[in-house]
């Protein structure tokens, strides 16, 4: 194991401004998309930001919830920033939809495009490594954990919706339909963790790969002794 952290370090300092590139695309890019594909589907733009006072709803949160297991889902849920378009043909108005930004769920996309990142900058090592149908695996298996995770991370509400989780509302806001959104509620976290999982099993083998690749050209290296040196030299 300590390989494997050792070679992932090596390859993520070697391509630092790639793999620092990556996660940015990645974790901005993600939201981005979110936001785009609301504004396509409906065909507006947003005419409302509002920034909740997070802090504020946590403190108030863990004073009047007393089992913490309780707690922590609640705060999970809780918004930090909404864009959305608001109708005001209904007395003060009905937020047709919105994108919102949950600290948890940042922390989690983030994690997720780390992971993303350090995959692409793993598998662009192995170049010389595995062979071309190996890298098509590998870069099919990270697709697939990557929009397993994101599709559980989506943060996007619809009043048609307006009591199922907001990865469901994405999904289906996204063209899966809401009656497939709905029924694929209850395996949300089981969705997140396997897309993480694939994503971290794929880091783990393509760095052990990388890893004996080294430890075979160290020990193919010739040894040089001082009589073989002056062999060489001589």
């Amino acid at each position: 194991m300590t390989n494997i952290a050792k070679c992932l370090r090596r390859e993520i300092v070697a391509s630092g401004r790639l793999w620092i590139a990556l996660v940015l695309s990645v974790f901005f890019g993600f939201h981005v998309l979110q936001l785009a594909a609301l504004m396509l589907r409906f065909e507006a733009v947003p005419n409302y930001v509002t920034i909740h006072d997070w802090p504020g709803s946590v403190a108030r949160i863990i004073r009047s919830t007393p089992a913490v297991l309780d707690m922590l889902p609640i705060i999970a849920d809780e918004w930090l920033i909404e864009i959305g378009s608001m109708n005001y043909s209904f007395g003060r108005g009905i937020a047709e939809w919105s994108f919102v930004l949950m600290p948890a769920k940042l922390v989690v996309v983030l994690a997720i495009a780390i992971l993303v990142a350090t995959d692409i900058v793993l598998l662009r090592a192995t170049r010389r490594t595995c062979s071309l149908p190996s890298r098509i695996v590998g870069a099919a298996t990270m697709t697939t954990g990557a929009l397993a995770a994101c599709a559980a991370t989506t943060s996007i509400t619809w009043v048609v919706c307006c009591a199922a989780p907001t990865w469901v509302v994405g999904l289906s806001i996204m063209g899966l339909g809401v009656t497939t959104a709905l029924a694929l509620a209850p395996i949300g976290g089981w969705l997140l963790l396997l897309g993480a999982l694939a994503l971290l099993a794929l880091a783990v083998l393509l760095a052990r790969t990388l890893s004996a690749r080294t430890v075979r050209l160290a020990a193919e290296l010739p040894t040089f002794t001082p009589t073989r040196m002056a062999e060489a030299t001589s």
